[in-house]
């Protein structure tokens, strides 16, 4: 019941806040903060008592049963997205205060952590794909919430490419309901190998395309262009679809999907499986490349993203023990950062207007403590030691040194390439703060934001630091997952 509760709380209270007669602002966040911390409380029981048992709610048909369970992966994507969301929904409160239709904007808000939690409790291929759809459809108003016309316009675009993924994800359920053996995601895949006999070239296809229909909510290349475009939406929205929940649905899928679903020992050493590694690293180099050359520093972070969810996208695809470890290390790792990071950009929009590159002279005289969050995950996404960026990215780089084979060569050259251009992106951006004169007058009094925004940046701060100290615990649980000793 925990599960189910869990994920319909949000739903029902974030659609009940339209309905509820809020006189002041205060109490609307007072609301919306309780939900969202008896939400995350719930998960974090679930997590603490949770067995192998998967947990049906209904069956539509044959195969398509809905049904819950925390496995492993399910933990960590559960685990980081119920810890980020009450602090990404404090933050939202100051930031709302410049905005329109706030209640409208928590309501959904609200609801799209219930279905993100649905996501990645998910226990076979059917709900994964059903609350994958939901979640689209959930975060849409979010992303039109302006409702101008670079809003609609991504808004489209985020639309027509989501749909497109989930069309070729869906060719994947439906031959899965033929050639599987059973409906729960299983470690090694669930393919009936005898079935599979004689159609391998076919079901290959099918992977590669559910590799690009899902990792489209990844950004991978060529589905990538909804991502930067996505930024014209508020900070808060961002924040979450670019480093928590849309973003790492796309990379969680995928791996769910190589691991889980075909299993590697089905792909492994295939033509499709060099080309999924190969076109990896390809947008891992081609979103860092992007946000060199990007000026607006909002969308800099967003082709960052696109870049560091083919971290994740390159890891699974090695298709290793270790390349899963990697993955999701870099998931968790790179949610954290990059979150400080929106929110850092967030803070300085809503207290100077600023939103380019080259406007950022200076800041540290007025915003110091935003402007040390923000170096600190600068540092940190670049893969700096002892800091969670460097674990993750080192993680990577074994594995795919591990593997002993030319692909993963390539992989080591793209991320050493790409922890370059990642220096070069934010510090460009990130040490004028520091180094340079301030554009135009002197800086005036303090702009720091107040606590609402304050303290998710130090939340957020102490957690990539005592991530990369003391990271053995994460790292030795996310092996056992990928040894399958542990559920």
């Amino acid at each position: 019941m925990l599960l189910f509760l869990s994920m319909l709380l949000p739903l029902l209270l974030g659609l009940a806040l339209p309905l509820l007669p809020f006189k002041k602002a205060k109490h609307r966040s007072i609301y919306v903060e309780c939900a969202v911390i008896l939400t995350s409380i719930l998960v974090w029981i679930a997590l603490c008592t949770r067995s192998d048992t998967a947990y049906s709610l209904f069956s539509i048909g044959k195969g398509l049963l809905l049904s819950f369970r925390l496995d492993g992966p399910a933990c960590i994507f559960t685990g980081l997205v119920s810890l980020l969301w009450p602090l990404a929904t404090l933050y939202a409160f100051e930031y709302m205060e410049h905005e329109e239709r706030p209640t409208s904007f928590f309501s959904f808000y609200t609801m799209t952590y219930g279905i993100t939690l649905a996501v990645a409790m998910a226990a076979n291929l059917f709900t994964l794909y059903v609350f994958y759809e939901c979640l689209t459809l959930i975060t849409l108003p979010l992303v039109l919430h302006k409702k101008d016309v670079k809003s609609i316009r991504a808004g489209r675009k985020y639309l027509y490419f989501s749909i497109s993924g989930a069309a070729m994800a869906f060719l994947t359920l439906v031959f899965m309901l033929h050639y599987g053996t059973g409906a729960d995601f299983t470690l090694g895949g669930i393919l009936n190998m005898e079935k599979a006999a004689g159609h391998e070239a076919l079901l290959q296809f099918i992977f590669f395309l559910s590799f690009i229909g899902f990792g489209t909510k990844a950004a991978v290349f060529p589905m990538f262009a909804w991502l930067p475009m996505a930024s014209v939406a508020p900070t808060p929205v961002t924040a979450l679809l670019h480093a928590v929940a849309v973003v790492n649905t796309g990379a969680y899928a995928v791996l769910r999907v190589i691991y889980y679903v075909f299993g590697t020992s089905f792909l492994s050493g295939t033509a499709v499986h060099t080309v999924v590694l190969m076109l990896s690293c390809f947008s891992l180099l081609f979103g860092s490349s992007m946000a060199v050359r990007e000026k607006h520093f909002k969308r800099r972070l967003a082709w960052s993203t696109v870049s560091n969810l083919s971290y994740m996208l390159m890891g699974a695809a090695l298709m290793t023990p270790d390349g899963m470890v990697g993955s999701l290390s870099h998931l968790v790792c790179h949610g954290i950062m990059k979150i400080t990071l929106f929110y850092c950009a967030g803070a300085v929009l809503v207290r100077t207007g600023h939103e380019y590159v080259q406007d950022l002279r200076g800041l540290n005289k007025s915003m110091p403590v935003t402007c040390a969050a923000a170096l600190l995950s600068s540092v940190a996404m670049v893969g700096i030691p002892p800091l969670c960026g460097f674990v993750s990215k080192w993680n990577l780089l074994t594995a795919a040194a591990d593997t002993l084979h030319w692909t993963g060569t390539v992989g080591v050259i793209a991320i050493l390439i790409s922890a370059v251009l990642t220096a070069i992106y934010l510090f460009t951006a990130i040490l004028p703060m520091y180094f340079s004169p301030a554009a135009g007058q002197a800086p005036a009094a303090k702009k720091d934001p107040s606590w609402r925004m304050l303290v998710p940046l130090g939340v957020l701060s102490l957690l990539i630091v005592g991530l990369g100290l003391f990271s053995q615990p994460l790292i030795t649980f996310l092996r056992q997952i990928s040894q399958g000793t542990i559920f």
